[in-house]
């Protein structure tokens, strides 16, 4: 009878112990299900071969042969650079180039090569850049065995931020920018609370790691002051040197 009783109360202790992992399975199971979100579908986006090529769901500024659906002059009319050999050069003289469309935050895909055959020094040598929102210049430059001074640089945030390294390959190679950029954000009464952001990855190495812009890019005194914009165009700048473009896509974010 005793040894009954001991079997008997050793089952229940085994039951027991079977529905207490049972239910902290359930339990953790249930708790992981809660952590899940099954609501919405990321959206799918074919990439291309290479880092080069275009995401489907890229927006092509420039593929290498019409300039016009997508580019115009600052005024409004059509951009006199020049388009060959599948690329845009700049014509010195003849002003910045705007897109016809307006961005806020967004991906940009920038490829540019500077002359191969090198003339000036300093900034004279190689030098253009690209205006995100018309505004905050990431600045194009052959720096490649070329002094100029550290923010102004090819890489910089135009008087702004250094960058964090050199990346530059020879004259006329060409190079690439990835730009990734977040607009300013302002209060419903058009008061500015939150800086633009940028990173830059040049030939695949990072030289702009989510820097606070402080302000529009000028050339003189800085002015750190942003006032209201919403979207606004990509700017290509007429420097007078003749820089190439090639590749040019961009993904809203």
């Amino acid at each position: 009878m005793l040894l009954s009783m001991k079997k008997f109360f050793l089952s229940l202790i085994i039951i027991s112990s079977l529905s207490s992992v049972q239910a902290q399975e359930k339990k953790d199971l249930s708790l992981s299900e809660m952590t899940e979100i099954w609501d919405t579908e990321v959206p799918v986006v074919t990439p291309g071969q290479t880092l080069m090529d275009v995401p489907s769901d890229a927006i092509v500024l420039f593929g290498g042969e019409n300039l016009n659906d997508e580019w115009t002059s600052l005024e409004g009319g059509p951009p006199d650079w020049k388009v060959a050999d599948s690329c845009l050069t700049v014509v010195s003289g003849t002003g910045n180039i705007k897109t016809i469309r307006n961005f806020n935050d967004f991906q940009l895909h920038v490829e540019w090569r500077t002359p191969s055959e090198v003339v000036g020094e300093s900034q004279t040598r190689g030098n253009s850049g690209i205006f995100l929102q018309g505004l905050y210049e990431v600045q194009i430059l052959d720096n490649f065995n070329n002094r100029t001074y550290n923010n102004g640089q090819a890489g910089s945030i135009y008087k702004q931020y250094t960058p964090l390294v050199n990346a530059c390959k020879g004259p006329g190679e060409w190079q690439v920018y990835d730009i990734f950029y977040t607009a300013p954000r302002f209060t419903s009464d058009g008061k500015y609370f939150t800086q633009p952001y940028i990173t830059v990855i040049q030939n695949g190495i990072l030289v702009q790691n989510h820097v606070a812009v402080r302000g529009p890019t000028t050339y003189e005194l800085p002015e750190y002051n942003i006032k209201f914009h919403g979207a606004a165009p990509i700017i290509l700048q007429d420097h007078g040197c003749p820089i190439s473009y090639r590749n040019i896509w961009i993904r809203e974010l």
